[in-house]
């Protein structure tokens, strides 16, 4: 689910976009689940993706990239710069 690389962490991600609010909502199916209130077109719900998690995690937006999954709801984000402990701790997972 969370890792360490070499350049920060890796974090398993499942999106539901077109949700009332934009919240991290724990962990499902060993993914952090993130619930998003943008439609996943034209890449609306993969840019709201990356600001929801560089607001929790408290790092610039471009230090997150889509590793994989950029049309799925499971994707896996590389977070450059913190380690996997220290998301596991601003996401209170």
């Amino acid at each position: 689910m969370i890792s360490d690389t070499r350049s920060g962490a890796v974090i398993a991600v499942r999106v539901i976009p077109r949700a009332a609010k934009s919240a991290i909502d724990g962990i499902r199916d060993g993914a952090v689940l993130v619930r998003l209130s943008a439609a996943p077109v034209d890449g609306a719900a993969n840019a709201e993706l990356i600001e929801v998690m560089a607001g929790a995690l408290g790092v610039p937006k471009r230090a997150i990239t889509i590793e994989s999954g950029e049309t799925s709801r499971r994707k896996t984000l590389q977070i450059a710069g913190v380690s996997a402990a220290t998301v596991l701790t601003k996401l209170n997972l």
